[in-house]
């Protein structure tokens, strides 16, 4: 297994933060914050919504449709990204009053991701004038043509890396164009729909209007941003937390409130955690298990008792990925340990997993559910018909898992059929007969790239917390000091405590009554998926890194600790 390093972060600039809460400004400091005005995350201090340059050409084209009354069909991705920016982009149109407008998402295992060729011919059938791509549509060269082809012009909006070659569109939004100088480039699909269709708003209505419609669109822009785990950056980071002010207020989606209600949450209370561990989960359980669809037309409800069964559908969705999940994820992990016992003991710097019975819309959370484990770069395969496997990679800091594919096709011609990706993140699929070469491929590629140091996992923490600040006051100040994210990470803590209890729950999870070593003040802490750190005996000292959090319970707020790493001491 890998091993653990345990690391404060630098706080270099913390003077700069002078006036705010000192744990609040060793916080901050460690996540490069050099100034207090950089934590004002009011709507003013957005990216402009003009310096988007490649939104200018299409929102000609679309001004031009929406005269016409073009039927225009928005083309989405089937995760939480591109369910919220479907809707989003439906929602906006036709509170522009542009009603002639309709979606379309590919079903994943029929179509594949993207503007296809196959989905074009789908689209054909309701005869659109124009078709908007949100979340997809950089790499779709062969779908773009096919639409033009049959009369029909495209407007791409996405954010993925662009290809070498681009496809033959009307207009393309994407921040991360080669000549695009739009400084925020980490906006999701949804926030690059957003900035579109307030380009489109500007031109179209008086300002007051405009502003009252982009701001109707924050919720969505907030869900999807978090779901995809995209770097929240000053920019998003606004338009999180405006869309969060939304959800509290209740000025937003009546399905979004839905889906907090459907997953126990106060949607008052909500944080961006709300948002990526249980609104965003449910929209992609749809895409993973069913039909995205569902996601988004809970997302446009107006109607709440239309909205509470689709979000009842969503959950029980939900529900039955985390079963099936579970299941694949115990499977895994007899693989792995039979890797370990195969290999003296030691794992791969990579590992390649493939079962016959899994699910293709789970294979990429068990990739990543095992690479958080063990530490190591992990593609899993599931069945894709007869003779073809579908795979998802995780990787690791310091290995960027696109570009190892791409060598892997570059070494070996023809042996992937379709790949594509970003550093820590890719999928692909392949012959089933070739999965034993590519295991083997892919093995001498990482092993080409990957520096032997980079299997040390390096746990990132922001020091210590007194007796007196595991309090209440503290979790709620923390929660509210937000909105944390990738790229902006929860703060976490390291600390050794005294065990007074500990007991494991459900076979998987152990729950805590503790107290630092040398304070007096003892706290609940929970520890999921876990159990097997204590198993055998009782601990009485621990070093823990942990997140503070606030646990609500009949009622009644206390504070907990997420314990997210266990050390014997």
């Amino acid at each position: 297994m890998s091993g653990w390093k345990i690391t404060c972060r630098a706080t270099t600039g913390v003077e700069a933060l002078r006036g705010l809460d000192p744990l609040l400004a060793r916080i901050y400091a460690g996540r490069g914050v050099g100034a207090r005005e950089a934590l004002d995350l009011e709507l003013r201090h957005m990216v402009p919504v003009r310096e988007l340059k490649g939104a200018d050409k299409a929102v000609e084209c679309l001004i031009a449709h929406i005269q016409r009354d073009s039927s225009i069909l928005v083309v989405g991705d089937f995760d939480a990204d591109g369910a919220t920016s479907t809707a989003l982009v439906c929602k906006a149109l036709r509170n522009l009053g542009h009603h002639n407008v309709d979606f379309l998402v590919p079903n994943r295992f029929e179509f594949g991701y993207g503007l296809t060729p196959q989905l074009v011919e789908v689209a054909i059938e309701s005869r659109p004038d124009l078709i908007i791509t949100v979340d997809n549509g950089i790499s779709s060269i062969a779908g773009a043509a096919a639409a033009r082809k049959a009369g029909i012009e495209v407007i791409v909006t996405d954010h993925h890396l662009p290809p070498q070659e681009l496809p033959d569109t009307a207009a393309i939004v994407n921040p991360n164009l080669d000549g695009e100088s739009f400084p925020s480039k980490n906006l999701a699909g949804v926030g690059v729909a957003f900035y579109l269709m307030a380009a489109l708003a500007r031109e179209l209505v008086q300002p007051e209007r405009a502003r009252a419609l982009v701001a109707d669109l924050l919720d969505l822009v907030a869900v999807g941003t978090v779901a995809d785990l995209v770097p929240l950056d000053r920019n998003n980071r606004i338009l999180v937390e405006q869309g969060l002010r939304r959800i509290r207020s209740r000025k937003c989606s009546t399905g979004i409130i839905a889906l907090m209600d459907q997953a126990g949450r106060d949607p008052a209370r909500a944080v961006a955690a709300d948002l990526g561990f249980y609104v965003g989960p449910r929209l992609n359980a749809a895409g993973r298990l069913d039909d995205i669809s569902l996601g988004i037309r809970c997302l446009l409800a107006d109607d709440p008792a239309t909205a509470r069964d689709a979000a009842n559908l969503l959950g029980d969705l939900n529900q039955e990925r985390r079963e099936i999940e579970q299941r694949m994820q115990n499977q895994a992990a007899c693989a792995v340990e039979a890797l370990a016992l195969d290999e003296s003991g030691s794992l791969p710097p990579v590992l390649c997993l493939f079962d016959s019975d899994w699910h293709q819309g789970v294979v990429g959370l068990v990739a990543g559910r095992i690479k958080e484990k063990i530490h190591r770069p992990v593609v899993a395969f599931a069945q894709d018909g007869e003779q073809r496997v579908k795979g998802s990679a995780r990787s690791i800091p310091g290995l960027h898992i696109r570009d190892v594919l791409a060598e892997v096709d570059s070494r070996n011609p023809g042996l992937i059929e379709r790949f594509g990706g970003h550093a820590m993140a890719a999928g692909l699929s392949l012959s089933r007969a070739d999965l034993g070469q590519f295991r083997s491929c892919l093995s001498q590629v990482v092993e080409d790239h990957l520096d032997p140091m980079a299997l040390t996992r390096e746990i990132l923490t922001d020091g210590s917390l007194s007796d007196a600040q595991l309090s209440l006051e503290t979790a709620e100040l923390l929660r509210q000091a937000g909105p944390w994210g990738q790229g902006f990470p929860e703060p976490v803590f390291v600390d050794d405590f005294q065990v007074h209890d500990c007991r494991v729950m459900k076979e998987r999870h152990l729950r805590f009554r503790l107290s630092r070593l040398g304070g007096n003040r003892e706290i609940a802490a929970v520890a999921f998926n876990q159990a097997e750190c204590v198993a055998g005996h009782r601990p009485t000292r621990l070093r823990l890194v942990y997140r503070l959090d606030v646990n609500e319970f009949r009622g009644v707020r206390s504070p907990q600790l997420i314990v997210q790493h266990i050390e014997p001491i």
